[in-house]
């Protein structure tokens, strides 16, 4: 299992196996999807992404060049035929950007299956109680739809699935803190992409290989510890790109990157237990009352990691993280960390030399400090 072969393609073998087969796909995007209920359901959940791919000529005429790069780049290839191959799609109430791609995909190459799972902005008793409500609703959808019937202990497995998974892959994603560093960012992002395009069980196996393999590489070499993080990225060759300068992604926090640093909830219901496992969980800007959560948990992975800079990207006219990374620049920066931010365009190659121009000067500026 090659993981570079699996990353870059939208339908990989295991996705093109399951379709074959007959198993119904069922694309999403957001993290707060639970993807247990899908799994438990005999279904293959696939975290829709655009892998870089930034053309756009055919989502400009329903999603204006104002809106983000990436969800437009998703549309794209819902349209033009790429995405074929989902049976259903799950919404979410994530951003305005993500709200117009499902629905302009839906209205133009709709899916057979398509539900709205609303996730709620706060994590109150109230708001957990309505997430509950929510997830229930989206069970009842996938059985009416489905024909299947999923019962709690199935939910519950799936859970304890997931929460495996993510033991295995937070330890790859914490060995970078250690004295030799054998993961590049790149690699860890490979990683979180796979986990969005696999059955569990072949993830689950995809993680156990790429551990066993760690203690023959060797030791990676860099010029900077960096702390890397911002919007919906699934750009491999972009932060490859950049590590290439020797500023080694050591944490980070991504869209993509929840599964490792996923915690254990404590209620024993599955419902309930999958609503406060991705509800307060859920480290983004969306939820506009938890900055103090969010900031918290950068300085620590940063603190734990070694990192000694920041670099916080955002697509271009992404609303969310473009101001949470004013507002978290000026703090790290009072904490004296140093930070740059990098808006960019979403999939374009030709942006990737003033990225690599501003990113080696900050290289240079941490040098400077560490001498």
């Amino acid at each position: 299992m090659v993981l570079e072969e699996l990353v870059d393609v939208v339908e990989n073998s295991f996705v093109k196996k399951a379709h074959e087969s007959g198993q119904k796909i069922v694309g999403y995007t957001c993290l707060a999807t639970p993807r247990e209920i899908l799994d438990a359901a005999g279904l293959f959940p696939y975290r829709i992404k655009a892998l870089g791919k930034g053309e756009t000529e055919m989502a400009d005429a329903y999603l204006s060049r104002f809106n983000c790069g990436f969800c437009r780049s998703c549309l794209q290839l819902g349209m033009d035929g790429t995405y074929d191959f989902l049976e259903g799609m799950i919404e979410t109430n994530g951003c305005d950007h993500l709200r117009g791609m499902f629905e302009n995909w839906q209205h133009v190459s709709p899916r057979n299956f398509f539900h709205y799972l609303r996730v709620p902005h706060l994590t109150d008793d109230d708001s957990m109680a309505w997430f509950v409500d929510e997830l229930e609703r989206l069970v009842e959808a996938v059985q009416e739809y489905f024909k299947v019937s999923i019962a709690p202990e199935q939910i519950t497995a799936a859970i304890e699935t997931q929460d495996r998974i993510a033991d295995k892959f937070k330890k790859i994603y914490e060995s970078r803190w250690g004295k030799r560093f054998k993961v590049a960012g790149s690699e860890i992002m490979s990683l979180m992409l796979a986990e969005g395009s696999l059955p569990p069980d072949d993830f689950e196996a995809l993680l156990d290989d790429f551990s066993a393999k760690l203690e023959q590489r060797k030791a990676l070499s860099y010029s900077a510890r960096i702390f890397m993080g911002g919007a919906a990225t699934d750009e491999v060759e972009l932060i490859a790109g950049l590590e290439e300068l020797g500023g080694l992604a050591v944490a980070d926090h991504f869209c993509f990157s929840g599964r490792a640093y996923r915690r254990e909830a404590a209620a024993e219901a599955p419902l309930e237990r999958l609503a406060e496992i991705y509800l307060k969980n859920l480290l983004c800007p969306r939820m506009f009352m938890n900055y103090a959560d969010r900031k918290a948990f950068v300085l620590e992975k940063i603190a734990q990691s070694g990192a000694e800079g920041a670099i916080l990207f955002y697509n271009k006219f992404c609303d969310l993280h473009g101001i949470e990374n004013v507002k978290l620049r000026l703090d790290l920066e009072a904490e004296g960390i140093p930070v740059l931010v990098l808006e960019k365009e979403y999939g374009a190659t030709a942006d990737m030399g003033r990225l690599k121009t501003r990113v080696q000067a900050f290289l240079e500026r941490i040098t400077r400090i560490k001498r």
